[in-house]
């Protein structure tokens, strides 16, 4: 059996990631968690989020699971070989945000229980309250970025 991210872990990492980015001073912030089937487990939206944070939120968290790797490493990718990127996005319906602020969220083992995205900041300040959010609940945050 495949084992997958709970929704109290889901909801409080998406808790804890709203509050990262209210105690930053960032813009406010749509978060999605995925689990590691892809099926979206809990969507939370600041207040005076914009319309498009939820889609790329999940875009960003789907294009992570669905690649095997977190959105640095999608950015880094899509830039190297953007026609096969844009292939990719076709053929998943749009459904791939390939930039940081997406990550791979894996227990302690190692396994994939789930995915990350954010939107509503930069994503380097999306990214920080994924990684934030994520570690906090004991979990690890799979960014992409091939630093420590």
């Amino acid at each position: 059996m495949t084992q997958s991210i709970t929704l109290a872990q889901a909801d409080a990492i998406a808790d804890r990631a709203l509050q990262a980015g209210r105690n930053l001073n960032f813009q406010p912030l749509t978060v999605a968690v995925l689990d590691a089937g892809g099926h979206l487990k809990v969507l939370k939206r600041a207040d005076n989020s914009s319309l498009l944070r939820p889609d790329i939120a999940i875009g960003k968290a789907w294009g992570a699971l669905g690649m095997g790797f977190g959105g640095r490493e999608l950015a880094r990718r899509a830039e190297k070989v953007p026609t096969f990127f844009t292939a990719l996005n076709a053929m998943s319906g749009g459904r791939m945000v390939p930039v940081a602020g997406g990550a791979l969220i894996r227990d302690q083992n190692g396994v994939i229980v789930g995915a990350i995205g954010i939107s509503g900041d930069t994503a380097d300040n999306d990214e920080q309250c994924v990684i934030e959010a994520v570690t906090g609940e004991g979990l690890v945050a799979d960014t992409g970025d091939p630093r420590p």
